[in-house]
């Protein structure tokens, strides 16, 4: 018996149910819906992967993007994206964001360019459909618990990179932090640029605190503006340049968070300069 259907009812009823609860039982009901959504949707992506990759690459990015990318009309988010063709640059670079929710991985997916992977805890892997989907995309996975295993595999994707004419993506905050501030900066990222000698692109996402708090259970539609920072070279850098080179991405990137995030997002308009992506 197919799925879908099913799924799809429950879907509808639970947003036909959602104004008659309070505002706690909305957000749970809310998040609850979008976790269905991201192991529904992984699991009809990984198929497709599947039959038309035969396995895992890079470039079951673009698949697993478009599936992503959908998610954004059932819960009424806009992205007004500024800079997004700094990240289409020729050639390899570490891209660094800023990390606030669950919901990060819509912002991800919106923007993310060609021959682009992530960097990743372990423990993902282990999220059925979830982690399945991610290994098919070429996610490498990092045991945090063991710093030894996880220098191997800065150090291995750091060679492939170059090879293969790979963009990373990673977190510096290194865990989801909405406190309305960026939290400092592992330091990963910055060894990885160097050691391969590329660019470091970073890319900031507004607060997502005008609609969407764990802590006060909010959950509404919104706008999350998006802005591309000027790329940052390593060309010469060394070792000992990682502390100042992390000043400055942390500096560049806090500035800017705190800048897109004065407007109020909720229903706010884009300004002349943005680039609406729907």
């Amino acid at each position: 018996m197919a799925l879908w259907p099913w799924l799809a009812a429950a879907l509808l009823g639970l947003l036909l149910l959602l104004p008659a609860l309070s505002r706690p039982a909305r957000f749970y009901a809310k998040l609850g819906a979008y976790c269905a959504l991201c192991l529904a949707a992984s699991a009809l992506a990984s198929a497709v992967c599947l039959l038309r990759r035969g396995g895992r690459s890079v470039d079951n990015m673009s698949i697993i993007s478009w599936f992503v990318r959908s998610f954004k009309y059932a819960y009424n988010l806009r992205f007004d994206v500024r800079g997004r063709q700094k990240l289409e640059a020729e050639g390899p670079c570490v891209i660094i964001s800023n990390h606030q929710s669950i919901l990060d991985m819509m912002g991800l997916m919106e923007i993310l360019p060609k021959r682009c992977v992530q960097i990743a805890k372990r423990e993902l892997v282990f999220l059925g459909p979830v982690g399945l989907i991610m290994y098919l995309g070429g996610v490498h996975f990092i045991n945090r618990q063991r710093s030894s295993t996880a220098v191997s595999v800065m150090a291995d994707l750091g060679g492939r990179m170059v090879r293969e004419n790979l963009k990373v993506w990673i977190y510096p905050e290194g865990t989801r932090n909405d406190n309305g501030d960026l939290l400092p900066f592992k330091k990963g990222a910055f060894y990885l640029a160097i050691q391969a000698q590329v660019p470091i692109i970073p890319v900031v996402y507004s607060s997502f605190s005008s609609f969407y708090n764990f802590r006060t259970k909010l959950f509404t539609s919104g706008t999350i503006k998006v802005q591309v920072l000027d790329a940052i070279p390593t060309s010469g850098l060394t070792e000992a340049d990682v502390p100042k080179l992390v000043h400055t991405c942390h500096q560049a990137m806090r500035s800017t968070f705190h800048h897109i995030s004065q407007a109020p997002q909720n229903g706010a308009a884009a300004g002349p300069d943005d680039q609406p992506a729907q």
